[in-house]
């Protein structure tokens, strides 16, 4: 008896079926067999049924797939365990035609996770895949019914996205903030001590209690410089503590990305492309996941791990809660082996492990603990009583952060400067002078510009999305040139994002922030059973009838206007190459295309007085040398006379005497080409 076993990943093929054995065969589907038609919406506006057919690959695969069935006693479906995986075992058994197909899913590929899942086979979740369908027809409405809608509006191809566009449009508003942004000039006072051994320590005037009501910092810099002057002060208060921090949960799909981000300078794509390879492995456990919390398996595989290394567990098992939404169908991303301290097989496979690897043993160690010694000084500004505060850490067990040795865990915090602020023992009532003092200048600081990582972390903050789309949403808006990235990869919106946003905002409820966090709760609830795939497809349908309808009567500024009528242009590919043509049906303008933009009009050609035998309009004379079609052809000249009315076709050949042959003899001018 011999069982054939489908994964997604010809990577898989190889790890799983030693451990399956000699009664399984296991083959790859490389991914979706099926997809909606390329060149038409696919989606039934009535029953808003899908419209699948094979893909080119799919087709390939399908055949062997097929082969191998009929040899089969069994076929059991293994894709991922999400949604996506869901529908593309669906996919599968639709094409085999399977009945009562079996699903397996693993969270890791190792030995035990795969063998307690083929203990344990299921059917298929038909509400999971009717959710995957439900996201794949709303994006699929929205980019057939809306983007060429607007492409009309505005002139230019633009593509609208039902994620893609409200993540260009946090970065369009947020350069908006920056450019409206107005900086308040403020003060600031320090004083500066100097202990027996060399070092300095330094307290922070408190401006607070100067403040007018309403001021949030000090404007008028009178007592700053006082404060400044200040050399004798007294202890008012003072104290030593302990305090710990607690580290941060294990990764989920957006945390991992925005941190390798940060510290391995890595792209979403990238990221996503690595993790696969080391889920592929058996080295780290699903790659996809909004959970925050490991598997019991997991938290007891790096307790193990900690005890054998000398490494202070948590009090107990660290638990986090999830956030808003999330789908917490599986573990967080971990380490299949904690013992396992290198994994992958190259150095990027090896880096990302290891930022894996330190979150998620860090996250069941115990906190960090600082010792903290803080102070309060009185002293007299020229009659005004004011007073400085100081604060100082240092570190007397490591916890967590013994995982990362050299490496900086939170690059993403703001430098804490109470670290290197060496205050001695003190008593209060105790009198100190100050060696110096100065006047701090500060200005506020514009919000800072998005980089890739911190857009995602917003996303992700706002419900724009899923984890496990953010790396192709980022690819997306950045191919297509929506926002643009800088070289230190600071995100800004090119001249077409602001258009994109423009026309969206205030007339398509898919680009408002609130609306696309309700929609993704939406295709939750479609996968618990809670909504129907027809009621939310059918209503996103029916709210964008009136919504282009407001568009057509929009007046959104246009790239290249239409000289005659100031509508948009849009750039064609022509028979003998682009041009441009007025986007209103209308009107009939045209111009030659000049490297990518609108050329100028041709002269009119001069009057001949010779009128067309087949209309009556007059003839032009057109002479000039051809463009040529294709690489390595030579223009060509042309000397013919055509008809001016654009509804004659009538062209004639040019005679010796340099006028129009007419006749029965005389064949139709070819223009040159």
């Amino acid at each position: 008896m011999t069982t054939l076993v489908i994964v997604e990943s010809p990577k898989k093929v190889k790890t799983i079926g030693p451990i399956l054995g000699d009664r399984y065969t296991v083959m790859a589907s490389v991914g979706h067999v099926r997809d909606l038609p390329p060149k038409e919406m696919g989606i039934d506006p009535v029953s808003f049924a899908l419209s699948y057919e094979a893909t080119e690959r799919g087709r390939s695969v399908l055949a062997k797939l097929k082969a191998a069935a009929r040899d089969a006693d069994a076929v059991i479906l293994a894709t991922d365990p999400d949604r996506e995986g869901e529908a593309i075992s669906w996919h599968l058994a639709e094409s085999l035609k399977l009945n009562n197909p079996q699903r397996v899913t693993f969270t890791a590929i190792t030995k035990d996770k795969i063998l307690a899942a083929f203990k344990a086979p299921r059917a298929l979740d038909m509400q999971r895949v009717h959710a995957q369908e439900a996201r794949r027809a709303l994006d699929r409405i929205i980019g057939y019914r809306v983007s060429p809608a607007l492409s009309n509006a505005t002139g230019q191809r633009i593509g609208a996205g039902r994620v893609q566009s409200p993540a260009v449009r946090l970065v369009v508003d947020l350069e908006r903030t920056i450019a409206a942004f107005k900086s308040t000039q403020h003060y600031g006072a320090e004083l500066i001590f100097s202990n027996d051994d060399a070092t300095k320590w330094k307290a922070q005037f408190d401006t607070k209690p100067h403040l007018a009501p309403g001021e949030t910092y000090l404007l008028d810099d009178t007592l700053a410089k006082l404060a400044a002057a200040v050399r004798n002060v007294t202890v008012a208060e003072y104290s030593d503590s302990e305090e710990g921090k607690a580290p941060k949960a294990p990764f989920t799909t957006s945390t991992m990305q925005q941190d390798a981000g940060k510290r391995l300078k890595l792209k979403p794509k990238v990221t996503m492309q690595l993790a696969q390879k080391l889920y592929e492995q058996g080295a780290i456990t699903y790659h996809r996941t909004d959970a925050p919390n490991m598997d019991e398996e997991g938290i007891a595989d790096i307790a193990a791990y900690a005890q054998s290394a000398g490494l202070k567990l948590a009090d107990k098992p660290r638990k986090w809660k999830a956030k808003d939404g999330a789908q917490e169908g599986h573990e967080a991303i971990r380490p299949t082996q904690a013992a396992n301290l290198d994994c992958g097989e190259d150095e990027a496979e090896k880096a990302l492990y290891r930022l894996i690897w330190q979150r998620a043993v860090a996250s069941q160690l115990a906190d960090a603990i600082y010792a903290v010694r803080a102070v309060r000084l009185a002293g007299d500004a020229e009659g005004t009583p004011v007073s400085f505060k100081a604060t100082g850490k240092t570190l007397v067990s490591p916890g967590w952060q013994a995982v990362y040795a050299e490496d900086a865990p939170d690059e993403d915090d703001e430098k804490d400067e109470t670290s290197s602020n060496p205050i001695p023992a003190l008593a209060v009532d105790d009198a100190l002078v100050a060696s110096d003092g100065r006047l701090l200048t500060k200005k506020t600081k514009p919000p800072v510009r998005y980089k890739e990582p911190t857009l995602i972390g917003a996303m992700e903050k706002l419900g724009i999305g899923r984890p496990s789309t953010y790396a192709a949403i980022m690819d997306n808006i950045t191919t297509r040139e929506y926002i643009v990235e800088d070289k230190k990869g600071y995100l800004s919106p090119s001249s077409t994002g602001e258009i994109l946003r423009d026309g969206l905002v205030d007339r398509f409820a898919f680009i408002d922030l609130d609306y696309t966090r309700g929609l993704e709760d939406q295709l939750d609830q479609i996968a618990e059973g809670q909504a129907s795939y027809h009621d939310v497809v059918s209503a996103a349908w029916a709210s964008l009838d009136d919504e282009l309808a407001s568009l057509e009567s929009a007046n959104l500024p246009v790239a290249h206007p239409c000289p005659t009528c100031a509508k948009g242009l849009r750039r064609i590919k022509g028979e003998h190459g682009f041009f441009w043509a007025c986007s209103d049906r209308e009107c009939k303008t045209t111009l030659p295309d000049a490297k990518g933009k609108p050329g100028e009009r041709k002269a009119p050609p001069a009057p001949t007085g010779i009128n067309c035998p087949k209309c009556g309009t007059e003839l032009a004379h057109r002479v000039g040398t051809s463009k040529p079609v294709k690489r390595g052809m030579k223009p060509r000249p042309y000397d013919f006379y055509s008809c001016t009315s654009p509804k004659c076709d009538a062209k004639y050949n040019t005679g010796a005497d340099g006028k129009p042959v007419f006749g029965d003899d005389a064949p139709a001018a070819k223009e040159a080409s």
